[in-house]
């Protein structure tokens, strides 16, 4: 009785909970061991370098791709044995654009809702161009579209059927600052709605907007949780560095006792490492020296990531 309670539970609280899913292609496991639970409502971002299996992860956690190992719940759903229910409650938006070129905006939502057999697609296209606001170019053709409007067509296509999770695989790569902010607002009226949603994403400023987040790197889950979290929890020390010759206080900081990176912010310097005491001293003396001033500062998710990149790049060389 206690473990039905238990399970009920969980399924309650998380729209997705899976523990130690894996996945190998010819031989190469792509995902070790993930474990994650995400909550209804919650925007959930993935980061980590390309080909680290964000993509195989998301596809897992709601059962568009079953799992050499490991089991969890989508939705409510199991993923290994009820994959065909999550998918009718899921959108999912590929990285590349993949409507079609040669139709209108409408008749790309038209057409798409035939393909969910919903029984009014022109209403149902007319509420998704208000909802996207898309109205005043439903007539032009998609692949005529720039791509923070082609951007905001697959959205649309992929909320026709009102899904409680969305999956969004990389979706404002190469767009501009803008349209990037419109659909991150977007994002969060979702979420707002009671919406799931899964992103991956490689820029730092939409991860800072995630309610949580994972880093992902040679299929291992190395980071999960808030942002705050990650960040209080990393154990890095970050100082913000000014001087009338940024270059020559590069070089002196460069192989001191506690430094480990060394970033340029045009003529500023953020300087990272793990060990508070030998950074401090270090900086305080080449500041002094070179006539610049230094401050403490909060570390960044780059400086974070950065760092987990260096030192696991450093332990598959040893």
């Amino acid at each position: 009785m206690m473990g039905r309670t238990a399970a009920a539970s969980a399924t309650d609280t998380f729209a997705i909970s899976v523990q130690k899913l894996s996945k190998s292609f010819n031989g190469r496991e792509v995902v070790h061991q993930c474990s994650i639970n995400v909550p209804y409502g919650a925007i959930y971002g993935f980061l980590g370098p390309n080909g680290t299996g964000k993509t195989t992860t998301i596809r897992m956690l709601c059962g568009l791709l079953v799992p050499d190992g490991g089991e969890g719940r989508c939705l409510g759903y199991d993923i290994r044995t009820q994959s065909a229910l999550i998918k009718l409650q899921t959108g999912y938006m590929p990285q590349k654009f993949g409507l079609y070129d040669d139709m209108t905006i409408r008749e790309n939502l038209e057409f798409v809702a035939r393909l969910y057999q919903m029984p009014e697609p022109k209403a149902v296209a007319t509420d998704a161009l208000h909802r996207l606001g898309l109205e005043r170019r439903q007539n032009q053709l998609a692949g005529e579209l720039s791509g923070g409007w082609k951007q905001r067509l697959s959205l649309a296509a992929c909320i026709l059927h009102k899904p409680k999770l969305l999956l969004l695989d990389e979706p404002t790569a190469g767009v501009d600052p803008k349209a990037r902010r419109d659909f991150w607002d977007e994002i969060h009226n979702f979420a707002a709605e009671g919406v799931t949603v899964l992103v991956s994403t490689h820029y730092m400023d939409e991860a800072e907007r995630c309610h949580l987040i994972g880093y992902l790197l040679n299929g291992r889950l190395l980071v999960h949780g808030r942002v705050d979290d990650v960040i209080a929890q990393s154990h890095l020390f970050t100082w913000h560095l000014s001087g009338p010759n940024p270059d020559a206080l590069r070089k002196a900081l460069q192989g001191k006792p506690g430094v480990e990176m060394i970033t340029s912010f045009g003529t500023q310097l953020h300087v990272v490492g793990d060990q508070a005491a030998a950074l401090k001293t270090s900086i305080l003396a080449v500041t002094a020296a070179e006539g610049a001033t230094a401050e403490p500062m909060t570390p960044s998710l780059e400086d974070i990531f950065i760092h987990i990149m260096s030192r696991a790049q450093l332990e598959a060389e040893q």
